[in-house]
């Protein structure tokens, strides 16, 4: 009987999706966010800020409102945008290189902890 216990508590644990968690921390991300995009998207995301306003009243595409969440680059080919991986590809490389407006430009210099708290941040603005 305890045989069968632990053989399927092994299938269990190799067979349930186990649940994932952010990586990063949410307010390093908004401190960074505030530093580096708020200009553009805004400070709660919504691609309002004064730059992106300035940009969409002279035609061009606004900033992406990370409120809806919608991201349309899927930079590593998983089948499936807006992954972690899209959007601190998007960041580093920018988004012209992924087919996307020349006015998301990269950002150099963050570490792999600057881009998980980014991430983290963005997708906790998701109304």
């Amino acid at each position: 009987m305890t045989r069968l216990i632990t053989t399927m508590m092994m299938i269990a644990a190799f067979t349930i999706p186990s649940v994932s968690f952010a990586a990063g921390d949410v307010e390093a991300g908004n401190a960074k966010f505030q530093a580096l995009c708020v200009s553009c998207h805004g400070p709660t995301g919504k691609g309002d800020g004064p730059t992106g306003k300035a940009l969409a009243s002279a035609g061009q595409p606004a900033p992406r409102d990370f409120s809806v969440a919608e991201f349309k680059f899927d930079t590593d080919k998983d089948g499936t945008p807006g992954t972690d991986t899209d959007l601190k590809n998007v960041i580093t490389k920018g988004a012209l290189v992924y087919g996307g407006s020349a006015m998301m430009a990269p950002v150099q210099g963050l570490s792999d902890a600057d881009l998980d708290n980014l991430v983290a941040f963005i997708r906790s603005l998701k109304e």
